[in-house]
């Protein structure tokens, strides 16, 4: 006779046993946890870690849907010694206004980083992304632009174009506002918004005819496009301008000539080794107008390491192509204070 001896009950077993609380957040929550000021301290803080080695900053997954003009990127990132790391997913359907819908959409998915357990999904709608992003650009110029400001280009009229302006506001005055776009309407449009917004200082707001008209005698140009040919032209730099690169997102976008980057005295990147593969400096670099040495990045000026502008004439340029541990620093404190205000709802897996 054959005895058969029961199964003695495994650590797994005692494991799927448990529940796990995970976080829903939805986009309403989040704007109201996340607010400019907080987004803008963070963003400085994940560049300074990022570029002294405290953080992890995985390749960025880029997805095409061609035939419904849709592009999806997908970035990760953590902060050594933080709480969480995060992937986040954005796409933008850039047909979808004819279909009254938003262009945008995403989410942040944020993990324990002591367990890997999923701790919360941020159904933001790509807020967490607009609003780093404006943040990253405010960095730039609290570090790269002149401390006096008088007129700022914007080239694109976008919600980026909106978000830029009002992010920069937290770290510098200004006293005129030039937005460009291709439809004249909806630069228009743009500028109509801004003047709504709190914070804004009372300025004067214009939409040129050209980008060049725009650029003139401008102190910080931020370009907020998804162009795949130069908008920008280098005899149309002047001395002592701040360019923000923010549109170029991907390798065959270019918002820069390369004789642009060239002309600069000095060249910043966001992330040296990603502006390598996608952004402004790729295309410099490939066309041997620069060499890779030229550059340095955000968070080495952030943390001190290296200067940010020495001189009122030198011409700056910064390519920022988004990095995840813009997302993760952003995502953290809305984790933070949602857990810490009763907010969300939380779901037992």
């Amino acid at each position: 006779m054959v005895s058969i001896r029961p199964r003695q009950p495994s650590l797994s077993d005692n494991l799927s046993g448990m529940s796990r609380d995970v976080l829903i957040l939805r986009e309403a929550d989040i704007r109201t946890l996340l607010d400019p000021a907080a987004c803008l301290e963070a963003v400085e803080r994940a560049f300074t870690a990022y570029s002294t080695g405290q953080a992890q900053l995985p390749s960025v997954i880029a997805l095409d849907v061609a035939e419904n003009r849709g592009e999806i990127h997908m970035k990760a990132g953590h902060l050594r010694g933080g709480p969480y790391y995060a992937i986040k997913i954005i796409s933008g359907f850039w047909d979808n206004p004819q279909l009254g819908l938003s262009p945008y959409n995403g989410m942040v998915v944020v993990f324990d980083a002591k367990t890997g357990a999923p701790a919360g999904f941020l159904l933001d709608n790509g807020f967490i992304t607009d609003l780093r992003t404006g943040a990253a650009g405010a960095v730039a110029a609290k570090h790269l632009a002149r401390k006096d400001v008088r007129t700022v280009a914007v080239i694109g009229c976008g919600g980026q174009a909106r978000r830029q302006v009002e992010m920069l506001a937290l770290v510098r005055k200004f006293r005129e506002v030039r937005v460009w776009g291709r439809d004249t309407a909806k630069a228009q449009a743009c500028v109509d918004d801004l003047t709504k917004l709190p914070g804004i200082p009372a300025c004067h707001f214009a939409v040129p005819e050209s980008v060049q008209q725009a650029m003139e005698n401008a102190d910080i140009v931020i370009t907020v496009t998804p162009a795949r040919k130069p908008l920008i032209r280098v005899e149309w730099l002047q001395p002592g301008v701040t360019m923000i690169a923010v549109g170029s997102d991907g390798p065959d976008k270019q918002e820069l000539d390369t004789g642009v980057l060239a002309r600069a005295n000095r060249i910043v990147a966001d992330s040296l080794p990603q502006c390598l593969r996608l952004g402004e400096i790729h295309h410099a670099v490939e066309a041997g107008v620069i060499a890779k040495e030229k550059v340095v990045e955000l968070g080495e000026i952030t943390a001190g390491l290296k200067p940010g502008r020495i001189s009122e004439n030198e011409i700056i340029v910064c390519d920022l192509t988004g990095v995840g541990v813009q997302d993760v620093a952003a995502a953290t404190v809305v984790m933070e204070r949602a857990r810490a205000a009763g907010r969300g709802e939380k779901i037992a897996i």
